[in-house]
């Protein structure tokens, strides 16, 4: 079974190691960078418990990284453009992409959860993101966790998000644990049940994620003005 074909059936794909160790590297200095202050007129988005708190490495989130170039050509690499193009055709953009962030010893865990939902807003569901992870992400480090093959019944709930008390116990026995080595970088379905634990790894463990969409993709919000898509390809 090739990469597209587990990715149709699982909700999931591993791809290997296909970020270069010295572009690993980059970005991992890019992120600590960023966290500690440098280039605040990016107006990235950062959530320790709330917004911007002052230099810290224990962010648990930084999003719209594709606003810093080094993050940006990390996104916009070959290989994402050749799957992206596969799955969604010639044009391509850009929802959003985040620097998870678990630093040494935290008890922060992501709960079971889908990527879609009314609070996305958009005319369309989305369905692809990339996934690498810039750390070693052992289990005991909060590594990913999904549930095969749920991505094929649509949204648990139309809010989407968090997944309802009474589809937990599912969850829980259909899991399976997506252990990575740095570098590495696994497809996700944004239907696809999945969360991530708690670091006690005693080492910081961060991804990045870019969840792209067909490029004919529009926002429905309709509070504030509609959101304009980073086209990435095409």
């Amino acid at each position: 079974m090739d990469v597209l074909e587990h990715f149709a059936e699982h909700g999931y794909a591993r791809l290997g190691r296909v970020c270069p160790e010295a572009i690993r590297r980059e970005l991992v200095d890019r992120a600590e960078a960023l966290m500690l202050g440098a280039d605040p007129d990016l107006g990235l988005f950062f959530q320790l418990n709330a917004g911007w708190v002052g230099p810290s490495l224990n962010y648990r989130k930084v999003e719209r990284l594709e606003r810093d170039e080094v993050f940006l050509a990390w996104i916009r690499n070959p290989v994402f453009e050749g799957l992206a193009t596969a799955l969604l055709g010639p044009q391509v953009a850009l929802y959003r992409s985040v620097l998870w962030n678990k630093a040494a010893d935290t008890n922060m865990a992501v709960p079971w959860h889908q990527d879609d939902g009314r609070f996305w807003g958009l005319d369309r569901p989305p369905s692809l993101q990339f996934w690498t992870a810039l750390d070693d992400a052992p289990l005991e480090a909060g590594c990913l966790e999904v549930v095969p093959g749920s991505h094929r019944g649509g949204l648990a709930t139309p809010e989407g998000g968090t997944l309802p008390p009474d589809r937990l116990a599912e969850a829980e026995a259909a899991s399976v644990a997506l252990p990575a080595e740095r570098g590495e970088v696994i497809l996700v379905h944004n239907h696809v049940w999945h969360r991530t634990g708690q670091n006690s790894s005693g080492r910081p463990r961060r991804a990045v994620s870019a969840s792209v969409l067909d490029g004919a993709a529009r926002c429905r919000r309709k509070r504030r003005a509609p959101r304009e898509f980073l086209r990435l390809w095409g």
